[in-house]
């Protein structure tokens, strides 16, 4: 995790973990979105068009939009289509938390004790939820 000091981010290291103050909450967010997009784009050749992290209480919430490709966007109009997507990327999902559940337990020193990811290939929208065994923010 990381905070300002001058002009240069300093890494705060805490084996307990520690509760995020708002600053620290929004730089954390930041960076998760920077690694997300790295991660599609390194992943699937495309990045998300829109990125939406939220780190609040003991949850993480990953939104993403404009996700599909031209041809997965000319698929999903039709009925059967749409299934195919969904299933597709749902596997990318599942994936994405396979590789990912680990980074995000080891930077917020916390366990992933519950998941669920969405997909809804016809909305070009996926989401996934994180919940974690403490608190990682501050009442704000």
């Amino acid at each position: 995790m990381c905070t300002k000091k001058g002009s240069k981010l300093v890494e705060i290291v805490s084996a307990e973990g520690i509760k995020l103050n708002d600053q620290q909450r929004r730089q954390m967010q930041h960076k998760f979105k920077l690694y997300m997009e790295k991660y599609f784009k390194d992943k699937l050749s495309k990045g998300v068009d829109h990125t939406k992290i939220i780190l609040w209480k003991d949850m993480l919430i990953i939104r993403g939009e404009g996700f599909l490709t031209e041809p997965e966007k000319y698929i999903v109009a039709t009925e059967s289509g749409k299934d195919v997507v969904n299933a597709a990327r749902r596997q990318v999902a599942k994936q994405h938390s396979i590789d990912n559940i680990p980074y995000f337990e080891e930077e917020l020193k916390a366990k992933v004790i519950h998941q669920m990811y969405e997909i809804e290939a016809e909305n070009d929208f996926w989401m996934h939820a994180m919940v974690f065994n403490r608190e990682l923010t501050d009442s704000v």
